[in-house]
Protein backbone atom coordinates (compact mmCIF):
# COMPACT_ATOMS: atom_id res chain seq x y z
CA UNK A 1 0.00 0.00 0.00
CA UNK A 2 2.79 2.40 0.92
CA UNK A 3 4.56 1.77 -2.39
CA UNK A 4 1.31 2.38 -4.23
CA UNK A 5 0.71 5.67 -2.44
CA UNK A 6 4.30 6.71 -3.09
CA UNK A 7 3.97 5.97 -6.79
CA UNK A 8 0.77 8.00 -7.04
CA UNK A 9 2.31 10.88 -5.14
CA UNK A 10 5.26 10.94 -7.56
CA UNK A 11 2.93 10.72 -10.57
CA UNK A 12 0.73 13.49 -9.22
CA UNK A 13 3.75 15.74 -8.76
CA UNK A 14 4.98 15.12 -12.32
CA UNK A 15 1.52 15.81 -13.75
CA UNK A 16 1.15 18.99 -11.72
CA UNK A 17 4.51 20.37 -12.87
CA UNK A 18 3.81 19.41 -16.48
CA UNK A 19 0.49 21.24 -16.33
CA UNK A 20 2.22 24.20 -14.72
CA UNK A 21 4.68 24.37 -17.60
CA UNK A 22 1.79 24.32 -20.08
CA UNK A 23 0.07 27.16 -18.22
CA UNK A 24 3.22 29.28 -18.13
CA UNK A 25 3.79 28.78 -21.86
CA UNK A 26 0.13 29.42 -22.64
CA UNK A 27 0.04 32.59 -20.55
CA UNK A 28 3.18 33.87 -22.25
CA UNK A 29 1.78 33.19 -25.70
CA UNK A 30 -1.53 34.87 -24.86
CA UNK A 31 0.38 37.92 -23.62
CA UNK A 32 2.44 38.04 -26.84
CA UNK A 33 -0.68 37.90 -29.00
CA UNK A 34 -2.57 40.47 -26.94
CA UNK A 35 0.39 42.84 -27.04
CA UNK A 36 1.28 42.20 -30.69
CA UNK A 37 4.84 41.64 -29.52
CA UNK A 38 5.55 39.21 -32.35
CA UNK A 39 5.56 42.05 -34.91
CA UNK A 40 9.17 42.41 -36.00
CA UNK A 41 10.58 40.16 -33.27
CA UNK A 42 11.70 36.56 -32.91
CA UNK A 43 8.55 35.92 -30.85
CA UNK A 44 6.84 35.44 -34.21
CA UNK A 45 8.31 31.93 -34.23
CA UNK A 46 6.39 31.03 -31.07
CA UNK A 47 3.04 32.40 -32.22
CA UNK A 48 2.68 29.71 -34.90
CA UNK A 49 2.14 27.25 -32.06
CA UNK A 50 -1.00 28.95 -30.73
CA UNK A 51 -3.50 26.23 -31.82
CA UNK A 52 -1.33 23.48 -30.37
CA UNK A 53 -0.76 25.33 -27.11
CA UNK A 54 -4.53 25.81 -26.84
CA UNK A 55 -5.00 22.06 -27.30
CA UNK A 56 -2.37 21.37 -24.64
CA UNK A 57 -4.22 23.80 -22.37
CA UNK A 58 -7.44 21.80 -22.74
CA UNK A 59 -5.57 18.64 -21.74
CA UNK A 60 -3.94 20.43 -18.80
CA UNK A 61 -7.34 21.70 -17.66
CA UNK A 62 -8.72 18.17 -17.64
CA UNK A 63 -5.73 16.86 -15.70
CA UNK A 64 -5.90 19.67 -13.13
CA UNK A 65 -9.60 19.07 -12.59
CA UNK A 66 -8.89 15.37 -12.09
CA UNK A 67 -6.17 16.28 -9.57
CA UNK A 68 -8.59 18.69 -7.87
CA UNK A 69 -6.10 21.54 -8.23
CA UNK A 70 -8.85 24.12 -8.36
CA UNK A 71 -6.95 27.41 -8.61
CA UNK A 72 -4.56 26.22 -11.35
CA UNK A 73 -7.59 24.72 -13.11
CA UNK A 74 -9.32 28.11 -12.97
CA UNK A 75 -6.27 29.75 -14.57
CA UNK A 76 -6.18 27.05 -17.24
CA UNK A 77 -9.89 27.55 -17.94
CA UNK A 78 -9.39 31.30 -18.37
CA UNK A 79 -6.47 30.84 -20.77
CA UNK A 80 -8.33 28.21 -22.78
CA UNK A 81 -11.38 30.46 -23.01
CA UNK A 82 -9.31 33.34 -24.38
CA UNK A 83 -7.62 31.12 -26.95
CA UNK A 84 -10.90 29.56 -28.05
CA UNK A 85 -12.34 33.03 -28.65
CA UNK A 86 -9.51 33.51 -31.15
CA UNK A 87 -9.47 30.05 -32.68
CA UNK A 88 -13.08 28.90 -32.93
CA UNK A 89 -14.32 31.58 -35.39
CA UNK A 90 -11.85 30.41 -38.03
CA UNK A 91 -13.25 26.89 -37.73
CA UNK A 92 -16.90 27.93 -38.19
CA UNK A 93 -18.07 28.94 -41.69
CA UNK A 94 -19.48 32.45 -42.03
CA UNK A 95 -23.20 32.40 -42.76
CA UNK A 96 -23.31 35.01 -45.47
CA UNK A 97 -26.23 33.47 -47.30
CA UNK A 98 -26.22 31.86 -50.75
CA UNK A 99 -24.18 33.32 -53.59
CA UNK A 100 -26.23 34.23 -56.67
CA UNK A 101 -25.86 31.60 -59.38
CA UNK A 102 -25.09 34.26 -61.97
CA UNK A 103 -22.38 35.99 -59.93
CA UNK A 104 -19.08 36.02 -61.84
CA UNK A 105 -16.56 33.51 -60.48
CA UNK A 106 -12.80 33.75 -60.21
CA UNK A 107 -10.73 30.65 -59.44
CA UNK A 108 -7.30 31.50 -58.04
CA UNK A 109 -4.39 29.39 -56.86
CA UNK A 110 -1.09 29.98 -55.11
CA UNK A 111 1.93 27.71 -54.94
CA UNK A 112 5.40 28.17 -53.50
CA UNK A 113 7.88 26.59 -55.93
CA UNK A 114 10.44 25.95 -53.16
CA UNK A 115 13.38 27.71 -54.80
CA UNK A 116 12.43 26.28 -58.18
CA UNK A 117 12.35 22.64 -57.06
CA UNK A 118 8.63 22.12 -57.73
CA UNK A 119 7.64 19.77 -60.54
CA UNK A 120 6.37 22.20 -63.22
CA UNK A 121 4.27 19.50 -64.86
CA UNK A 122 2.37 18.88 -61.62
CA UNK A 123 1.68 22.59 -61.20
CA UNK A 124 0.31 22.83 -64.74
CA UNK A 125 -1.78 19.72 -64.11
CA UNK A 126 -3.24 21.40 -61.03
CA UNK A 127 -4.13 24.48 -63.08
CA UNK A 128 -5.83 22.31 -65.69
CA UNK A 129 -7.73 20.03 -63.31
CA UNK A 130 -8.83 22.82 -60.98
CA UNK A 131 -9.75 25.17 -63.85
CA UNK A 132 -7.61 27.94 -62.37
CA UNK A 133 -8.07 31.43 -63.80
CA UNK A 134 -5.18 33.13 -61.98
CA UNK A 135 -2.08 31.51 -60.51
CA UNK A 136 0.44 33.09 -58.14
CA UNK A 137 3.82 31.35 -57.90
CA UNK A 138 6.46 32.18 -55.32
CA UNK A 139 10.17 31.27 -55.18
CA UNK A 140 10.34 30.98 -58.94
CA UNK A 141 13.61 30.40 -60.73
CA UNK A 142 14.39 30.75 -64.43
CA UNK A 143 14.38 26.97 -64.82
CA UNK A 144 10.91 26.81 -63.28
CA UNK A 145 9.59 29.42 -65.69
CA UNK A 146 11.02 27.44 -68.59
CA UNK A 147 9.61 24.20 -67.20
CA UNK A 148 6.15 25.71 -66.90
CA UNK A 149 6.35 26.85 -70.52
CA UNK A 150 7.37 23.37 -71.68
CA UNK A 151 4.51 21.88 -69.67
CA UNK A 152 1.96 24.06 -71.44
CA UNK A 153 1.17 26.84 -68.96
CA UNK A 154 0.70 29.34 -71.81
CA UNK A 155 -2.13 27.26 -73.28
CA UNK A 156 -4.08 27.56 -70.02
CA UNK A 157 -2.90 30.91 -68.66
CA UNK A 158 -1.52 32.92 -71.59
CA UNK A 159 -0.92 36.17 -69.69
CA UNK A 160 1.78 36.63 -67.08
CA UNK A 161 3.40 39.31 -64.99
CA UNK A 162 6.97 38.53 -63.98
CA UNK A 163 9.48 41.31 -63.52
CA UNK A 164 13.23 40.60 -63.87
CA UNK A 165 14.76 39.88 -60.48
CA UNK A 166 11.45 38.97 -58.81
CA UNK A 167 10.83 35.47 -57.53
CA UNK A 168 7.05 35.86 -57.69
CA UNK A 169 4.75 35.83 -60.70
CA UNK A 170 1.12 36.02 -61.74
CA UNK A 171 -0.20 33.81 -64.56
CA UNK A 172 -3.70 34.53 -65.83
CA UNK A 173 -6.40 33.40 -68.23
CA UNK A 174 -7.46 37.07 -68.43
CA UNK A 175 -5.34 39.95 -69.69
CA UNK A 176 -3.28 41.50 -66.90
CA UNK A 177 -2.87 45.25 -66.43
CA UNK A 178 0.29 45.54 -64.29
CA UNK A 179 0.47 48.20 -61.60
CA UNK A 180 3.51 50.40 -61.32
CA UNK A 181 5.38 50.76 -58.05
CA UNK A 182 3.60 53.93 -56.99
CA UNK A 183 0.18 52.43 -57.62
CA UNK A 184 0.76 49.13 -55.88
CA UNK A 185 3.20 50.17 -53.16
CA UNK A 186 4.32 46.55 -53.41
CA UNK A 187 6.77 45.15 -50.94
CA UNK A 188 9.68 42.85 -51.68
CA UNK A 189 8.84 40.35 -54.40
CA UNK A 190 5.12 41.21 -54.55
CA UNK A 191 3.59 41.42 -58.03
CA UNK A 192 0.33 43.29 -58.60
CA UNK A 193 -1.99 43.59 -61.58
CA UNK A 194 -5.62 44.25 -62.46
CA UNK A 195 -7.88 41.79 -64.29
CA UNK A 196 -11.42 42.24 -65.56
CA UNK A 197 -13.85 39.46 -64.61
CA UNK A 198 -17.50 39.68 -65.64
CA UNK A 199 -17.07 43.34 -66.42
CA UNK A 200 -15.58 44.11 -62.99
CA UNK A 201 -11.98 44.96 -62.20
CA UNK A 202 -10.22 42.86 -59.59
CA UNK A 203 -6.86 43.92 -58.22
CA UNK A 204 -4.56 40.93 -57.67
CA UNK A 205 -1.40 40.90 -55.58
CA UNK A 206 0.87 37.85 -55.49
CA UNK A 207 2.49 37.87 -52.05
CA UNK A 208 5.75 36.47 -50.78
CA UNK A 209 6.91 38.07 -47.55
CA UNK A 210 10.30 37.44 -46.00
CA UNK A 211 10.32 34.72 -43.34
CA UNK A 212 10.59 35.80 -39.67
CA UNK A 213 13.24 33.21 -38.84
CA UNK A 214 15.53 34.86 -41.39
CA UNK A 215 14.84 38.49 -40.50
CA UNK A 216 11.81 39.38 -38.40
CA UNK A 217 12.29 43.10 -39.07
CA UNK A 218 12.26 42.56 -42.82
CA UNK A 219 9.20 40.32 -42.46
CA UNK A 220 7.40 43.08 -40.55
CA UNK A 221 8.44 45.70 -43.12
CA UNK A 222 6.96 43.60 -45.92
CA UNK A 223 3.62 43.57 -44.13
CA UNK A 224 3.83 47.30 -43.50
CA UNK A 225 4.17 47.89 -47.24
CA UNK A 226 1.37 45.45 -47.98
CA UNK A 227 -0.89 47.38 -45.63
CA UNK A 228 0.05 50.59 -47.41
CA UNK A 229 -0.84 48.97 -50.73
CA UNK A 230 -4.15 47.70 -49.36
CA UNK A 231 -5.26 50.88 -47.62
CA UNK A 232 -8.38 52.24 -49.30
CA UNK A 233 -8.19 49.71 -52.14
CA UNK A 234 -9.40 46.44 -50.68
CA UNK A 235 -13.01 46.28 -51.86
CA UNK A 236 -12.26 44.38 -55.08
CA UNK A 237 -8.80 43.16 -54.12
CA UNK A 238 -7.30 39.68 -53.81
CA UNK A 239 -4.01 39.07 -52.01
CA UNK A 240 -2.72 35.53 -52.40
CA UNK A 241 0.53 33.73 -51.77
CA UNK A 242 3.03 32.69 -49.13
CA UNK A 243 2.57 35.19 -46.28
CA UNK A 244 4.93 33.36 -43.91
CA UNK A 245 2.37 34.17 -41.21
CA UNK A 246 -0.57 32.47 -39.53
CA UNK A 247 -3.86 34.06 -38.54
CA UNK A 248 -2.42 34.59 -35.05
CA UNK A 249 0.44 36.83 -36.18
CA UNK A 250 -0.07 40.53 -35.56
CA UNK A 251 1.14 41.73 -39.01
CA UNK A 252 -1.36 39.48 -40.84
CA UNK A 253 -4.19 40.43 -38.48
CA UNK A 254 -3.44 44.10 -39.12
CA UNK A 255 -3.48 43.46 -42.87
CA UNK A 256 -6.89 41.82 -42.51
CA UNK A 257 -8.06 44.87 -40.57
CA UNK A 258 -7.65 46.99 -43.73
CA UNK A 259 -10.83 45.35 -45.04
CA UNK A 260 -9.72 41.89 -46.16
CA UNK A 261 -11.12 38.45 -45.32
CA UNK A 262 -9.17 35.21 -45.11
CA UNK A 263 -10.82 32.64 -47.37
CA UNK A 264 -9.90 29.66 -45.19
CA UNK A 265 -11.39 31.27 -42.08
CA UNK A 266 -14.48 32.44 -43.97
CA UNK A 267 -15.24 28.85 -44.98
CA UNK A 268 -14.40 27.36 -41.58
CA UNK A 269 -11.11 25.88 -42.77
CA UNK A 270 -8.82 28.11 -40.73
CA UNK A 271 -7.17 25.05 -39.25
CA UNK A 272 -6.06 23.55 -42.57
CA UNK A 273 -2.24 23.58 -42.60
CA UNK A 274 -0.16 24.30 -45.71
CA UNK A 275 3.45 23.99 -44.46
CA UNK A 276 5.80 22.14 -44.17
CA UNK A 277 5.02 19.49 -46.77
CA UNK A 278 7.25 16.45 -47.14
CA UNK A 279 9.87 16.80 -49.89
CA UNK A 280 13.26 15.43 -50.90
CA UNK A 281 15.19 17.93 -48.75
CA UNK A 282 13.01 17.47 -45.66
CA UNK A 283 11.44 14.00 -45.73
CA UNK A 284 8.82 12.69 -43.29
CA UNK A 285 7.37 16.13 -42.55
CA UNK A 286 3.68 16.85 -42.51
CA UNK A 287 1.91 20.24 -42.68
CA UNK A 288 1.40 21.79 -39.25
CA UNK A 289 0.71 25.49 -39.81
CA UNK A 290 -1.23 27.59 -42.28
CA UNK A 291 0.94 30.28 -43.87
CA UNK A 292 -0.38 30.26 -47.46
CA UNK A 293 -3.51 32.37 -47.79
CA UNK A 294 -6.05 33.86 -50.17
CA UNK A 295 -7.38 37.17 -48.84
CA UNK A 296 -10.16 39.11 -50.52
CA UNK A 297 -12.14 42.34 -50.20
CA UNK A 298 -15.80 42.84 -49.39
CA UNK A 299 -16.91 42.82 -53.05
CA UNK A 300 -15.99 39.12 -53.21
CA UNK A 301 -17.22 36.04 -51.38
CA UNK A 302 -15.45 32.73 -50.89
CA UNK A 303 -17.17 29.75 -52.49
CA UNK A 304 -14.58 27.02 -51.91
CA UNK A 305 -10.97 26.49 -50.86
CA UNK A 306 -8.73 23.43 -50.93
CA UNK A 307 -5.10 22.43 -50.40
CA UNK A 308 -3.06 20.28 -52.78
CA UNK A 309 0.23 18.40 -52.48
CA UNK A 310 2.64 18.89 -55.40
CA UNK A 311 5.91 17.03 -55.87
CA UNK A 312 9.11 18.93 -55.10
CA UNK A 313 7.78 21.73 -52.89
CA UNK A 314 7.53 22.19 -49.13
CA UNK A 315 4.19 24.02 -49.37
CA UNK A 316 0.72 22.79 -50.23
CA UNK A 317 -0.85 24.73 -53.05
CA UNK A 318 -4.10 26.53 -52.24
CA UNK A 319 -6.98 26.78 -54.72
CA UNK A 320 -9.92 29.08 -53.99
CA UNK A 321 -13.06 30.01 -55.89
CA UNK A 322 -14.32 33.53 -55.30
CA UNK A 323 -17.63 35.04 -56.39
CA UNK A 324 -17.88 38.72 -57.31
CA UNK A 325 -20.93 39.84 -55.39
CA UNK A 326 -20.56 43.60 -55.05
Amino acid sequence: MGASVGWWGWTRRVLWWACGAVLVGSAGLVAVRLGGWDDGTSLALLVVGMPYVALAGVVALGVLLALRSWWPAAVAALLVAVQLVWLVPRLVPDDGGPVAADAPRLRVATSNAYMGQIDPGELVRLVREQRVDVLAVEELRAATVAGLERSGIAELLPYRELRPGDDTALYSRFPLAPLDGSASAAARAQVAADVVVGGRTVRLTAVHTYYPLGDAGRWSADFEQLRAAAAGATRQAVFLGDFNASLDHAPLRELLDTGLTDTHAELGRGGSPTWPEENADFPYLWPAIQIDHVLHGEALRAVSVSEHTLRGTDHRAVVAELALTG
